[in-house]
């Protein structure tokens, strides 16, 4: 049978590359993209293809965006005092889905030279009066927190980072909408 469904099981296993997709989702959504709506899988089709050629990261923060700079980036009317750093493109988007922040945000996503100076230059660059950690409670976190707080500490700046309520180990975009409201509003100095 696999022989004579080739693009059928070609489709199953590539829905299956997908988070949280297993093989039972991946059969049931290949079905119902080929057999009940294949117009609505062609609109994906056409959907993910542009989104793959349309975005990229921000040249300054790392967030996703359609352009060089983001929205986010080029808005004068945020609160250029205020950075928010996070793990990765998808917090940004959580963040920006509770509308408590109004300042800017950097994607720390990967501890190197390159990374920390290009922070360094941002916070010069906006005058940044506080930072704010928004990453992922784990003791990993804690350390990094710490080494980015050494390595700002000649710049005068505030440090907080978002208060618990946001359970240790779960990933921003698993938070409730509340948690993470809270979260950001009841922030804590570090």
């Amino acid at each position: 049978m696999k022989k004579r469904l080739k693009k059928f099981y070609s489709l199953v296993e590539a829905l299956e590359t997908l988070p949280t997709i297993g093989k039972k989702s991946a059969t049931k959504l290949a079905f119902h993209m080929v057999l009940d709506k294949p117009m609505d899988a062609m609109k994906i089709s056409h959907a993910i293809e542009d989104a793959i050629s349309s975005i990229s990261r921000c040249s300054e923060c790392g967030g996703l965006s359609e352009d060089e700079i983001c929205y986010i980036c080029s808005d004068e009317l945020r609160d250029k005092e205020t950075l928010c750093l996070v793990e990765s493109a998808k917090d940004i988007y959580v963040i920006e889905e509770s509308g408590e922040f109004n300042g800017y945000y950097y994607v720390f996503d990967d501890l190197n030279e390159a990374n920390m100076q290009k922070l360094k230059n941002l916070i010069d660059k906006r005058g940044v009066k506080e930072v704010i950690f928004a990453f992922t409670p784990s003791i990993k976190s804690d350390a990094l927190i710490l080494y980015i707080e050494d390595q700002l500490q000649d710049r005068g700046i505030i440090f907080s980072k978002i208060a618990q309520g946001v359970p240790t180990g779960v990933h921003l975009e698993n938070v409730d909408m509340l948690s993470l409201s809270k979260a950001i509003t009841e922030r804590v100095k570090v």
